[in-house]
């Protein structure tokens, strides 16, 4: 970290929403450029910046931690402040007028006594006051964020507080700190509870306690769960604030009197909910029996023999044969409002889907096709020839996703519902209950619904088991595709998945073509033959471009995850050379030709696609999480890098939406979930003990999901003690969810 002073000579950049900036700053010897979060700042006026240097195409530039107004040192110093536009409607001439008069007590007279400026030719008493007011609120936001930062918060965080309490925060501060952590997306409750502690607030203050809760509980939804068992709440929330659990029990009865929790006993479990994880289970529950029971179409009416006998022409006109069960598939599925069709990888899943569609197609059926991500929904389309939109698509959402508290909303809904006859979901083990809700909100009673999955993979990363509960409940139709046919004597990626979902080991002394370990123990030699693998061989040996070779990691950090991984690939695959433009943001240095991923839903992005001769033969707007894409050029002179997703999207990247984007040689093996690659590479290292999160996080369900991401071939390079602890590593984190017993009461009452 490095400090330096000097005086802000001009801004490069600036971001009035963020308050993100590039500037350069003058030194007593030479000047550098800044880069990060200075709101409030102005031209010429003295500062004091801790930073770390970062190299970018520009050189070297300091990436701002803290910064702070330094008082003027001398009257040149108050001039070149005033002088230099900071301040509206005071130019250099008239600064000069004012610092002859005033001299070093120029700030104190505009701040305390803002009418004395009048006194100087050419300025009036109303301008006066609004001078004053002008220096008096840069001032009071300066002060404001050095307040904040005295707290340890960050200058982003401490410009999102500004933005939304202004000069209030100093009284939600002393009130109650804890209200950051409800108002303000980013903010934590360990942020809030560390502002709180050092302003006074007793450690068994009802506030904190509180606020404790609903965190607690908050982190369990992260984990998956829909409720918690109440006194494992307690034991949790009491660990977390360090007071007695009878404080804990004491308060908890109050958050459920305020409606921020919902206690539900079920014979001796005592079951609490955040409220709107209940009644969005409820809700589903009760939709899915409504749809159910009152599906009624004509096709119902036909007989088993005679679906059978449609099937077969369409066998005849596609060219396939169906087996026994797929047929009794599609049997069940035409004559029910709901239906679930689940099997692993090469169960003919698809074919059977296929066979549907047609069928439906011939019975003047309306049907609409989708899935929770865009290359799901991609590929859906590829494999059925159809139009196939992700859910939030589908459901038109609109506006921005409030941060990660599910207030999301979408044009589609039961005031404007989908007015089709079928709506088929695939990949439907990735659904989480708030996304299933708003799809079935948006179905008009009598609509078919037929879900599509494989129950053996990850589950969803939102809250909730959706496909699991619904397949336990027993109360819709279910068939389970077993028989393997996408299979053959060259290909072991199938055969091989299986062999993992049902804990086998695999005998790695045999290397095919399409399934193989690379034994390796060092990180570093593992690093090298990564890059081996993308830039020469694999490429050479599947004749695919090298960016089609996906890495696949279980985690983030850590040696091999995948910032690490990133960062290395970078080096190695598009190392920095001369005429190659790049662009440093954050932690990431962004490098034409870079392979790069959406980290979140932006549904207001533009793209097109561009034809021949460069025209735009399509456009629309939304890039999702997880989109993978290629930077074609960066424009320094814009401040803008174009973007060209799988689908040949093109996207004009502003320079501060790049927190959207992460490097993406390497990606977690939940963010492939949904997607193929022609050929997968798995970095498996061996560790030195295997803690419970280690335990927890390489299990034998997540090496099955990435294995399942292949089409050509499977690399696993690293440890083969590490791949067999995955396989024998069954642990699936319990959920905490009631969908299935929802279902079973809303089915009671129909």
């Amino acid at each position: 970290m490095e400090t330096i002073k000097g005086y802000i000579d001009n801004f490069v950049y600036q971001n009035p929403a963020n308050g993100y900036v590039v500037m350069n700053v003058s030194l007593e010897k030479g000047s550098v450029t800044c880069v990060g979060i200075a709101q409030g700042y102005g031209e010429g006026e003295s500062v004091e910046i801790q930073g770390e240097y970062v190299n970018s195409s520009y050189g070297r530039q300091i990436k701002i931690h803290s910064i702070k107004a330094l008082p003027p040192e001398d009257k040149i110093a108050i001039i070149r402040y005033l002088g230099s536009g900071a301040i509206k409607g005071i130019g250099e001439a008239l600064a000069k007028r004012i610092v002859n008069i005033f001299g070093d007590d120029t700030f104190r007279i505009a701040t305390e006594e803002p009418e004395r400026l009048a006194e100087v030719k050419g300025i009036s008493l109303k301008k006066a006051y609004e001078i004053g007011s002008q220096i008096s609120e840069k001032r009071d936001l300066r002060d404001a964020m050095m307040f904040l930062q005295g707290y340890g918060i960050s200058l982003n965080l401490s410009n999102k507080i500004y933005q939304k309490y202004g000069m209030q925060l100093y009284q939600v501060l002393r009130d109650n700190p804890y209200r950051l952590a409800e108002d303000i997306e980013g903010v934590g409750f360990n942020t809030a509870d560390e502002i709180a502690l050092k302003s006074g607030v007793s450690i068994s203050s009802d506030y904190r306690i509180r606020c404790g809760i609903v965190h607690t509980m908050n982190q369990t939804t992260i984990d998956g769960n829909c409720y918690y068992p109440r006194q494992l709440l307690v034991e949790k929330a009491a660990e977390v604030l360090g007071v007695e659990e009878t404080e804990v029990d004491q308060v908890l009865p109050d958050l459920v009197m305020e409606k921020k929790l919902l206690l539900k006993r079920c014979g001796e479990e005592e079951r609490v909910y955040l409220v709107r994880y209940y009644y969005s289970e409820q809700e589903v529950a009760g939709t899915l029996c409504e749809l159910l029971s009152t599906f009624d179409h004509p096709c119902t009416e036909l007989s088993n023999n005679e679906i059978i006998s449609r099937i077969n022409k369409i066998e005849d006109e596609l060219g396939i044969v169906l087996d026994e069960l797929q047929q009794s598939a599609i049997v069940q599925c035409v004559k029910s409002g709901v239906f679930v069709l689940t099997g692993g990888p090469g169960t003919g899943k698809t074919t059977t889907i296929n066979t549907l569609l047609k069928l439906l197609e011939e019975m003047d059926m309306e049907f609409m096709l989708a899935a929770p991500t865009g290359r799901a929904a991609k590929r859906m389309q590829e494999t059925t020839g159809y139009e196939a939109k992700t859910l939030h698509r589908l459901l038109e959402i609109s506006g921005d996703i409030e941060g990660d508290r599910g207030r999301i909303h979408f044009e589609r809904n039961s005031e404007n519902p989908l007015e089709v006859d079928a709506i088929i979901v695939d990949e439907m083990s990735m659904v989480d209950i708030h996304l299933f809700r708003a799809l079935l909100q948006a179905m008009v009673p009598g609509t078919k619904l037929i879900l599509v999955g494989d129950s053996y993979q990850l589950q969803s990363v939102g809250p909730g088991q959706v496909l699991g509960d619904i397949i336990a409940s027993e109360m819709f139709p279910v068939v389970r595709l077993e028989k393997i046919y996408r299979q053959d004597e060259e290909s072991h990626i199938i055969t091989n998945a299986y062999k993992i979902n049902g804990g086998e080991h695999i005998d790695f002394q045999k290397k095919y073509r399409d399934f193989f370990l690379l034994e390796k123990k060092d990180e570093r030699e593992i690093y090298y033959y990564i890059e081996q693998l993308i830039s020469k061989n694999v490429p050479k040996e599947f004749n695919i471009n090298p960016l089609d070779v996906q890495v696949l990691s279980p985690k983030r950090k850590g040696g091999l995850g995948i910032v690490n991984l990133n960062h290395e690939l970078q080096d190695r695959i598009n190392p920095a050379a001369p005429g190659k433009r790049e662009y440093a943001y954050g932690d990431f240095i962004y490098r034409e030709g870079d392979k790069v991923m959406q980290v979140k839903n932006n549904y207001d992005m533009e793209w097109e696609i561009v034809g021949a001769y460069n025209l735009p033969i399509d456009k629309g707007n939304g890039i999702f999480n997880g989109d993978v894409g290629e930077i074609k050029s960066i424009n320094t002179f814009t401040k803008s890098m174009m973007v060209v997703f799988d689908d040949d999207k093109t996207v004009e990247y502003p320079f501060e939406n790049l927190e959207e984007l992460e490097l993406a040689y390497a990606i977690t093996i939940h963010k492939s979930q949904g997607s193929e690659y022609p050929v997968i590479i798995i970095p498996l290292i061996e560790e030195s003990s295997w803690s419970y999160t280690k335990k927890m996080l390489f299990t034998r369900n997540l090496l099955y999901t990435a294995i399942t991401r292949a089409r050509q071939c499977v690399i696993l390079i690293g440890s083969s003690e590490t791949v067999n602890f995955m396989i024998d590593n069954d642990t699936i984190q319990k959920r905490y969810t009631s969908l299935s017993e929802r279902i079973k009461e809303a089915s009671e009452r129909m």
